[in-house]
C-alpha cells in the first residue's frame, strides 16, 4: 500500500542527542535561572526537527486541517464548532492547586485548546477542565496533543525522564520544564492515514445487539480492578472469560466482575503458566468463542525498568481497546456496519522502535504457521497487534480459535524475549485475517482516526537523511553495516553472482544447471556452519575448498572459481551514495568509524568493495569470517561491546538495514542503533508489486527485469527523498 502525505521519522534514537545539551542547560538554570529560561541552549534534536519542518517533512497540525473537509460531518456530530464549554472547577490545595495552576496557564498561553481537543479526538466534555483532565491522563501513555501549539510525543521523546516518570508532557512543561529551559515544538503530523473510516460516535442499533466476549488473562492481580474500571462506561454488556494465573486471584476476580453492571456473564479458570496470554484463552474457551459476534482479548502487561514499574504500553492498549468510550462506540459501529472488518487494534505503541512491525527473529516459526494455516508469503514488515491485544471476529481467526488446543501444544517457560511460536502467532494474526477474506482496522491516536491503511508500519522511515544528521553526529563512535547499507548490488539479489558463475560452469559441463550450482554452493556453506556447530563463521575460501571435494576438482580450480564469484559480485557493487557521503562526512568531522559485516567474504575482499563504492575514510573493519563471530546471533556484538568498553567509549551508534543483526541484537545489549530500510523493504513500503520471491529469486529474466529497479529505489533508505 503506497503511503501518502508527509511524515517525519521521529524514532527513539533520534532524541538521544539531547542529553548533553540538557545537562548544560540545567547547569545554566542553577547559575542564572532567568537567563536559562529565556535563552535555552540549542538542542541537536530540535535542530533536526527545525530542519525537517523547513524541508516540509514535518507537517504542522494546522496544515492538514484542509485535508479533513470530508470529516466535517463527523466532527460536527462530535461537538458543534461554536459551542463554548464552561470553564469548570479550578482551585484546591496542594497537588490539586498545582494542576489548577497548570490548567489556567495552559488556557491563557493557548497550549491547551478544549474545542480543538474534543473535536480532534471525538469526545464530548461538560467543562474545559474535564477536557484538560482527560488530556493529562491520556498523554502520560498516548501521543495525544492538547492543541496545535504543543507536540506531546516530541516532548516525551526529548525528555525520557518525563516519560519514565509517567507524567503528562504539557503538565510537566508548565510546572517544571519551562523553568528548567526545556523546549517544546508545535504539534506535527508524523503520518496521515488514507482510507479513513468514520463510523458514527452514537451507538447504532446493530452495534447495540452485538454479542461480545471479553477475554482477559491476568498474571498480575492489580489488573483485575484496572480492567473492571476500564469497562465501567462500556457501551454494551459483555460476557467476560477470565483466565487467572493463581488461585488466590479468584476472590478478587469475583469481587471485580461478578456484579459488574456491564458484565452479563462471568466465566473464570485458574490456569497453568503455559502459553502466555494466548494459550489459556485458546485451551479453556476456544470453542465457545465461535458463538460470539466479536471477541476482545487483553492481558496484564508490565515492564520493570528505570527503577519504576512501567505500564504505559498496557495503558495505551487498554485505553484504545476498552476504556475510551468514543473509540469503542465507533469501533462497534464499524464492525456492525462493515462485515469485511475482521481484526482491530490501535497502531503500534509509539515508543516501540520502528522495526518492531517486523517478523524479527520469528521467521522459522512464522513459516511453520504459514504451512499449518495455508497462508501465502508474508512480508518481513507487517501489521499485527504488537502486545497481543485486539478485537476480532471469531470466524476471521478460523484455524486458530477453533483448532482444539492443549497446554502441551505450547512451549514451557521460561520463554525468550523473542523467537517463539507465541511471538510468531501474534504476528500471523493479521496475515491470517486477510487470508480469510477480512480486512484489518486500526486506530491512530495522534489524529483520532480509524483507518484500514497499514502504512503506519513504515511511517517512521519517511523523511531525509539530513533530518537526522545532528543526532547521528552526537555520537563519537559510529559503526556501519556493509551490504544494503553502504553498498548495494546492481540487481539487488545477493545470489546473482553465484547464478552467473553457475551459468558458466553449466556451459562447461561442470554442473547440471546454474540453479543447481547455486543450491550446491549454498548447501556447502550451510554444511560447514553445521559442522562447526554454528560457532564462529565460515569464509569463502573454505567454502570452495569443500566444493572442490564435492565436485571432484582440484583445490586450485575451486579457488579460481571462488575468485570468479567475488569478481562477478564486485562488478555489480554500487554505492548507496547518500550513506557513503554520510560516512565520509563523519570521518572528516572527526568521528571514529567502524564497519561491521556478517559475510563469508574476507576482510580484503570487503575492503575492495568499499573502495569501489567510494568509501575513502579510515575505518576499522570487522567481518564475521575473520572475527569468527556474527552479528545475527549476537556473538560479534558482545565483542564490539567489550572493545568499546576497553576504549572508554560512551556514545556509540550503529547504522544498518538488517532488523535482527543491525537493530534487535545490538539493541538487546544496550547499544544504540539507527535502522534504515533494506531496498526490498522500501520497495514494498511504496506499494510496488511483490517480486523476486520463491523460484523467481533465481530466474535471471526476472532478476534483470526487477532487480535493478529495486536497487535504484533502495539507493536512498528513506521514503520521500
Amino acid at each position: 500500500m503506497k503511503p501518502e502525505g508527509k511524515v517525519t521519522a521521529l524514532l527513539p534514537w533520534l532524541f538521544q542527542a539531547h542529553l548533553l545539551g540538557r545537562a548544560r542547560r540545567r547547569q545554566s538554570v542553577l547559575e542564572d535561572p532567568e537567563q536559562a529560561a529565556e535563552s535555552p541552549a540549542p538542542d541537536p534534536v530540535l535542530v533536526d526537527m527545525a530542519a525537517a519542518m523547513a524541508s516540509g517533512d514535518v507537517v504542522p497540525v494546522d496544515a492538514v486541517a484542509a485535508t479533513r473537509a470530508e470529516e466535517a460531518a463527523a466532527l460536527t456530530e462530535r461537538q458543534p464548532a461554536n459551542e463554548e464549554l464552561p470553564l469548570g472547577q479550578a482551585g484546591g490545595d496542594g497537588h490539586a492547586a498545582l494542576i489548577s495552576q497548570a490548567f489556567i496557564d495552559a488556557l491563557s498561553t493557548g497550549l491547551f485548546d478544549p474545542k480543538w481537543y474534543q473535536s480532534t479526538y471525538g469526545l464530548r466534555f461538560a467543562t474545559q477542565r474535564e477536557a484538560f483532565d482527560d488530556y493529562l491522563r491520556k498523554s502520560r501513555f498516548a501521543p495525544v496533543n492538547p492543541s496545535p501549539r504543543f507536540d506531546s510525543e516530541t516532548y516525551h521523546r526529548m525528555y525520557m525522564d518525563v516519560f519514565h516518570a509517567q507524567q503528562s508532557p504539557l503538565q510537566h512543561y508548565l510546572l517544571h520544564g519551562r523553568g528548567e529551559g526545556r523546549q517544546h515544538v508545535p504539534a506535527t503530523v508524523r503520518w496521515y492515514p488514507r482510507e479513513v473510516v468514520t463510523p458514527s460516535v452514537v451507538l447504532g442499533e446493530a452495534a447495540s445487539t452485538l454479542k461480545v466476549a471479553l477475554c482477559l488473562h491476568v498474571f498480575y492481580a492489580d489488573f483485575l480492578d484496572r480492567f473492571a474500571e476500564a469497562i465501567a462506561r462500556f457501551p454494551i454488556e459483555v460476557d467476560v472469560f477470565l483466565t487467572l494465573a493463581a488461585a488466590e486471584h479468584e476472590e478478587k476476580a469475583q469481587a471485580a466482575f461478578a456484579e459488574h453492571p456491564r458484565v452479563r456473564a462471568l466465566h473464570t479458570r485458574v490456569v497453568p503458566n503455559r502459553g502466555r496470554n494466548f494459550g489459556p484463552m485458546l485451551v479453556e474457551f476456544g470453542p465457545q468463542l465461535g458463538e460470539y459476534d466479536l471477541l476482545c482479548h487483553l492481558h496484564s502487561k508490565k515492564s520493570l525498568y528505570s527503577g519504576k514499574e512501567q505500564t504505559q504500553w498496557a495503558e495505551y492498549l487498554i485505553e484504545y481497546l476498552l476504556r475510551d468510550v468514543s473509540v469503542i462506540t465507533r469501533l462497534l459501529n464499524a464492525f456492525a456496519e462493515d462485515e469485511s472488518l475482521g481484526l482491530y487494534y490501535p497502531t503500534t505503541f509509539w515508543m516501540m522502535p520502528a522495526w518492531v512491525n517486523h517478523q524479527t527473529m520469528n521467521k522459522g516459526f512464522m513459516q511453520t504457521w504459514q504451512r499449518e494455516l495455508g497462508l501465502g508469503p508474508i512480508p518481513d514488515f507487517l501489521s499485527y497487534p504488537a502486545g497481543g491485544m485486539f478485537w476480532a471476529r471469531p470466524q476471521a481467526l478460523h484455524g486458530v480459535i477453533d483448532r482444539g488446543w492443549a497446554y502441551d501444544d505450547f512451549p514451557p517457560e521460561p520463554l525468550p524475549n523473542d523467537n517463539s511460536m507465541l511471538h510468531a502467532l501474534e504476528r500471523v494474526l493479521g496475515p491470517l485475517v486477510e487470508h480469510r477474506g477480512f480486512r484489518q482496522l486500526f486506530f491512530y491516536p495522534p489524529t483520532g482516526q480509524f483507518t484500514t491503511d497499514s502504512g503506519y508500519i513504515t511511517a517512521s522511515y519517511h523523511g531525509r537523511l539530513s533530518n537526522h544528521l545532528a543526532s547521528i553526529q552526537a555520537h563519537s563512535y559510529i559503526s556501519f553495516d556493509v551490504f544494503d547499507t553502504l553498498v548495494r548490488r546492481e540487481y539487488m539479489v545477493a545470489d546473482y553472482a553465484k547464478l552467473k558463475l553457475g551459468k558458466r560452469l553449466a556451459e562447461q559441463g561442470r554442473v547440471a544447471s546454474a540453479r543447481a550450482f547455486v543450491k550446491l554452493r549454498n548447501e556447502t556453506e550451510a554444511s560447514l556452519r553445521q559442522r562447526a556447530n554454528f560457532q564462529g563463521d565460515v569464509d569463502i575460501v573454505a567454502i570452495y575448498d569443500e566444493l572442490a571435494e564435492r565436485l571432484e576438482v582440484s583445490p586450485a580450480q575451486a579457488q579460481a572459481w571462488m575468485r570468479q564469484e567475488f569478481e562477478l559480485d564486485l562488478e555489480m557493487i554500487r554505492p548507496k551514495d547518500e550513506m557513503v557521503e554520510l560516512f565520509n562526512h563523519l570521518a572528516a568531522s572527526g568521528h571514529v568509524l567502524w564497519v561491521i559485516s556478517d559475510t563469508y567474504y574476507t576482510r580484503d575482499q570487503v575492503g575492495l568493495m568499499l573502495r569501489k563504492a567510494g568509501v575513502s575514510a579510515a575505518y576499522r573493519l570487522m567481518v564475521s569470517s575473520a572475527e569468527q563471530a556474527r552479528k545475527d546471533n549476537g556473538s560479534l556484538w558482545h565483542k564490539v561491546k567489550q572493545d568499546l568498553a576497553a576504549e572508554g567509549v560512551q556514545r556509540h551508534l550503529h547504522i544498518g538495514d538488517n532488523v535482527v543483526a543491525d537493530a534487535q541484537m545490538p539493541g538487546d545489549l544496550g547499544l544504540a542503533t539507527f535502522h534504515i530500510l533494506h531496498p526490498r523493504d522500501k520497495w514494498r513500503a511504496l506499494g510496488f508489486p511483490e517480486v523476486l520471491i520463491g523460484d523467481e529469486a533465481l530466474d535471471e529474466g526476472e532478476i534483470l527485469k526487477w532487480g535493478r529497479l529495486i536497487s535504484e529505489v533502495g539507493r536512498n533508505p528513506f521514503i520521500g527523498e
